[in-house]
């Protein structure tokens, strides 16, 4: 649960300069102004840093190699490819199925901002449903993570030398997983919409696999954290439940479908499985203000006023984050970024923006705005406050430090990454095993391979960040970080 927001401390004076602050245009520290597009750019490629399998032709990150070659050999199945979702070598298929949703989603609503790099956008997206497809291959099974994460995090080496187990774990009928099921759906939906006019047969494919996987989810509910709890907990175990995970998959299916069923299937269960509980949170474990927020796109367009109370929960998410509300349920740091409890604080920043953002379009396009109180919401406010947690995460902000790696002149050099942080297999083409690597964590010098794009977990809730690998929440970057900074930076790169 998140502390006590720290404006409910503030005396009116610093609430009022507080809010002058945040939502006063931001200060330009890098260069005169930020290039959204060449943060655009580095946002998108920091995706093929953490691909697994056989890397591409085309792949542009020169210091990551092939990787993970036989995943699956132990269940008779190919299952190479897709992401490893931080710093580490496990494929945890929980936050790499949210990844590829928020990046469709990021594609669907801002992709004609994009320009050049929309393709590239697109490639990433295929990266993750090219795995998709292989571990929902077989009917009722989905196989949701490669890798044991106790014996990788044991050790500190390279994707490329991994010879920690690759143990597949998969979820079942006899053992459910409705919230990893039910995201991978969303993602295989989400995924399809983008390919729709692309490459319409694989738009096909995408779409009808997300129907089959989510009525497996529907029909063998519980939660992988019960079925899997050895494996996934602490990492991505779903403490909020796997009913978000249903109501989410079945919005995604309604979007790409249109079909009546999951129009109903919404509605009736809109209650049952809670879709106005704990509205002010999205991220991998939560989806509630993502659902809310992602219907009430058709409600503000006047064609589905079935969904009217979906529309009243997104605008109570609005109010309840709203900056200098006295019951804003998140903190902003003196510095004016989003600060929830919990690890890697800038999962929240972005995703939370993103909701900012695409809803402030939803609104626009209606003429509309968010009644908080005494207080209103408009478009352009919720775009300003979006705006200035992308500014906050590119320099402005007291450290005058960019927290994407890469970006700017000042930014993280010492991240919690494993391949960043050892010699790549160009520069040194022997094996560096288990503890070999423990020298390169511990070393105060700077990581040798500069993961472009990377956006660490960010600074605490003073403002203060140290630049160093023990300290992960701060320094590890995560794809579910990037995913939704993606449409952020398309967005502000075309309206700055």
């Amino acid at each position: 649960m998140a502390r006590k927001p720290l404006i409910a401390f503030l005396g009116i004076f610093r609430v009022t300069a507080f809010l002058l602050w945040i939502l006063l245009p931001s200060r330009q520290v890098i260069g005169g102004g930020h290039d959204y597009h060449d943060a655009l750019r580095k946002s998108i490629l920091f995706f093929e840093g953490q691909r697994s399998g056989k890397l591409p032709p085309d792949q542009r990150v020169k210091w990551r190699s092939d990787s993970a070659l036989h995943d699956g050999s132990a269940v008779g199945r190919d299952l190479t490819g897709g992401y490893y979702d931080a710093g580490d070598n496990i494929k945890f298929g929980f936050p790499m199925a949210f990844t590829t949703t928020l990046l469709s989603w990021s594609i669907i609503d801002f992709g004609r901002n994009m320009g050049p790099e929309l393709k590239n956008a697109v490639k990433a997206v295929k990266w993750a449903t090219d795995y998709l497809l292989k571990v929902t291959a077989v009917p009722n099974v989905v196989y949701v993570q490669l890798g044991d994460a106790y014996s990788d995090h044991n050790c500190w080496e390279r994707p490329e030398d991994m010879d920690t187990l690759r143990t597949v774990y998969k979820i079942d009928g006899s053992h459910p997983g409705s919230d990893v099921a039910g995201e991978t759906a969303a993602a295989l939906a989400a995924a399809s919409i983008v390919f729709r006019s692309r490459d319409p047969a694989y738009s096909r494919l995408l779409l009808n696999r997300a129907v089959r996987v989510f009525d497996f989810a529907d029909s063998h509910r519980g939660a992988y954290s019960n079925s899997l709890h050895s494996a996934v907990c602490p990492f991505y175990c779903d403490v909020n439940g796997y009913q978000d995970e249903l109501l989410w998959g079945a919005v995604w299916l309604h979007k790409a479908t249109r079909r009546r069923r999951y129009r109903e299937y919404i509605v009736k269960n809109e209650v049952i499985l809670h879709a106005g509980d704990t509205i002010n949170e999205f991220g991998w474990d939560n989806k509630h203000a993502g659902i809310n927020v992602l219907i009430s796109k058709e409600v503000l367009m006047g064609r589905a006023e079935y969904f009217e109370s979906f529309r009243h929960n997104a605008d109570g998410f609005i109010c309840s984050v709203l900056p200098g509300i006295s019951h804003s349920q998140v903190q902003y740091s003196p510095g004016g970024l989003i600060f929830k409890a919990g690890g890697s604080n800038m999962q929240h920043v972005t995703s939370l923006s993103f909701l900012f953002l695409a809803y402030s379009n939803y609104l626009s396009h209606a003429n509309k705005v968010v009644p908080c109180g005494e207080k209103t919401a408009s478009p352009a406010l919720l775009k300003q406050l979006a705006k200035r947690q992308v500014d906050y995460i590119l320099g402005d902000n007291p450290l005058r430090m960019s927290y994407m790696v890469g970006y700017g002149p000042r930014y993280p050099r010492r991240i919690h990454h494993r391949g960043s942080s050892l010699p790549s297999v160009q520069a040194h083409p022997a094996r560096i095993r288990c503890k070999e690597g423990s020298r390169y964590f511990l070393s105060p010098n700077a990581n040798p391979n500069v993961h472009v794009g990377a956006v660490v977990g960010g600074p605490n809730v003073t403002d203060a960040f140290p630049d160093s690998r023990p300290f992960f929440q701060e320094s590890e970057p995560t794809t579910y970080i990037n995913a939704p900074l993606v449409g952020l930076l398309a967005y502000f790169s075309a309206h700055p």
